[in-house]
């Protein structure tokens, strides 16, 4: 019986490891053989989730094809493309429950408008649309939404989360020491509502996400923006009130809106996914790497597979970066940062191998949704800086957290004996709090990386010290706001980076960029293949948790330390 159960255990691992190899291998199959589109195809836009910079973890098989999430960079190179495809009659766009941040949605709705320069029609179809999903629409000629429906605009709300409150009941303490007024990352552990200096802030990113919805909307809908305030009193419409009140064009369901693009393109017409687009048209043209920073800054090894969409890992970005830098193809370099900060001593092992990169190449950052702390500290190339106006930025600053289990740890029955030599030995000890001298140790620490902070800024920036000091402190600034104090150079995306970067690699101004994207796109069986089972899939399940639960703490505040990251973990709706 024994051996006839380990038989059948055995005998079922090696079905699921064949199976496994198996859809590995189709899927290696299907991937070479690039998809075709059809003729008179309208190209559907479908959005939802986050759009991400880097390219997702995806399954290579042939029926999980409607995972697969589109980048960035992505519907950059599908609109850019389609716009001169005569495959290509019309862009339909449907976004739905979006979770992505404003400087990328400003970013897509900038490529729309683009997109509208070649004549060709581009609708919005909406189905349970809130602000973010209705900002995107109004970029197009007409908008549909559907009878029954809801447009849920109303205005914005910020939130924040603390857990102060939830540590004391499981009896963790957090010790926090921070320089910079506004560095307060570590109040999440230690306070239960928002510092005067932290509300002050985020009244600013408030400000300054409603005024520019309004304005940006107000002129596609041919209304002003204090209409446009006036009419976001009054929500959220049913369908019939959206549009009594000009918000949308026509009230339809799907097939209407597709029978309404058949009569504009004069014919039958072929849907064609932006997922499956982008595969068609990977690209032509000069080749410029999009290098993609994106998640917080954590330290670790070049085969770290953290380095991938949810943190970037010191070592592997730094792999990367070294790939693009000997790359002879590659004429120059968008570095495009989408990332709060973190570690402080792996963003400056990071900011060391792009100055190396900008000395060999011509180099432009582009800031993406967030580029803060270390995310701001990395693009210290010395290179010009492109933000958009909602891109979160700035918060130079340094903050140390460390917790403490001592109680929780009384109250689970455990306890810790501790021999030490040395006066500050047991300063990592989690089991009880610093003292005195080790909180003097630890704010002289900070305190240098804080000036090494502001140093490397004023020289990058080329200003003095006491010019950028005032601007540091912590504070979080957008991007409006960052170009106003000369923290960016310029308010855009990725058209102005191209831009930059063509300029300065000599390249000609009109002519075509193929945008390369690194790190490239992988599949969760190259993911486990290039790095521990165990690491590789925590990786991948940091990615969904991340997705599923966006307010928690990420690694590098989990993990405690000296830190470069932002003050917060901003929750607009």
């Amino acid at each position: 019986m024994g051996k006839f159960l380990l038989g059948l255990l055995v005998g079922v691992v090696v079905t699921i490891v064949g199976g496994f190899i198996v859809m590995f291998a189709i899927g290696r199959l299907f991937a070479t053989n690039q998809p075709t589109v059809a003729a008179n195809s309208v190209l559907v836009l479908s959005l939802s989730g986050e759009v991400p910079e880097s390219a997702p973890v995806e399954l290579p098989i042939p029926f999980f094809e409607t995972q697969s999430t589109p980048t960035v960079r992505d519907v950059w190179t599908s609109l850019r493309h389609a716009a001169t495809d005569n495959r290509v009659k019309a862009v339909l766009i449907q976004p739905r429950e979006l979770a992505t941040g404003w400087g990328k949605l400003q970013e897509i709705r900038q490529e729309l408008l683009t997109f509208k320069k070649s004549g060709k029609p581009l609708y919005a179809f909406l189905q349970g649309p809130g602000s973010r999903e209705y900002y995107l629409a109004t970029a197009a000629d007409k908008v549909f939404l559907s009878p029954d429906d809801m447009l849920d605009v109303k205005g914005f709300r910020l939130e924040e989360m603390y857990f102060k409150n939830t540590l004391d009941k499981i009896g963790v303490g957090v010790q926090v020491d921070h320089i910079g007024r506004y560095k307060d990352a570590g109040d999440i552990f230690t306070k239960t509502g928002m510092s005067p200096e932290t509300r002050d802030v985020l009244n600013h990113v408030l400000d300054q996400l409603y005024n520019e919805f309004c304005s940006t909307v107000g002129q596609s809908r041919h209304k002003s923006a204090d209409d446009m305030r006036q009419l976001l009193d009054m929500g959220p419409f049913m369908a019939g009130q959206a549009k009594a009140t000009g918000l949308v064009d026509e009230l339809g369901y799907e097939d209407q809106v597709y029978a309404d693009l058949k009569k504009k393109t004069g014919g039958e017409v072929n849907r064609t996914s932006i997922k499956r687009y982008y595969r068609a048209v990977p690209g032509s043209g000069d080749r410029i790497a999009l290098l993609v920073g994106e998640g917080e800054i954590i330290r670790g090894g070049p085969d770290d597979s953290s380095g991938t969409q949810t943190a970037i890992s010191s070592g592997a970005f730094s792999k990367t970066i070294q790939q693009v830098r000997k790359d002879g193809s590659i004429k120059g370099v968008i570095v495009r940062i989408d990332s709060p900060g973190g570690d402080a001593v792996a963003s400056d092992d990071i900011l060391h191998e792009l100055k190396l990169l900008s000395a060999v190449k011509p180099v432009i950052i582009s800031m993406s949704d967030v580029a803060a702390s270390g995310g701001y500290f990395i693009s210290m190339t010395g290179d010009s800086i492109v933000s958009y106006p909602d891109t979160i930025t700035g918060s130079i600053g340094v903050l140390y957290v460390r917790p403490n289990f001592h109680s929780l740890y009384d109250k689970l029955g455990i306890s810790q004996d501790m021999l030490t030599r040395g006066k500050l030995a047991d300063m990592d000890s989690l089991y009880q709090p610093l003292s005195d001298a080790a909180k003097q140790k630890l704010h002289d620490s900070i305190e240098t990386t804080y000036h090494s902070f502001v140093s490397k800024v004023a020289a990058a920036r080329k200003k003095a010290y006491d010019q950028i000091e005032p601007l540091a402190q912590g504070r979080v600034w957008m991007g409006a706001q960052a170009k106003d104090n000369g923290l960016v150079d310029q308010l855009g995306g990725l058209d102005q980076a191209i831009s930059l970067v063509r300029s300065r690699a000599k390249l000609s101004a009109t002519g075509d960029t193929n945008l390369v994207l690194y790190p490239p796109r992988k599949t969760i069986f190259e993911l486990l293949a290039g790095s521990s089972a165990e690491s590789g899939l925590e990786s991948y399940a940091r990615s969904k948790l991340k997705t599923a639960i966006p307010g928690l703490p990420g690694p590098a505040l989990v993990k405690g330390g000296i830190m470069k990251i932002m003050p917060f973990q901003l929750s607009i709706h």
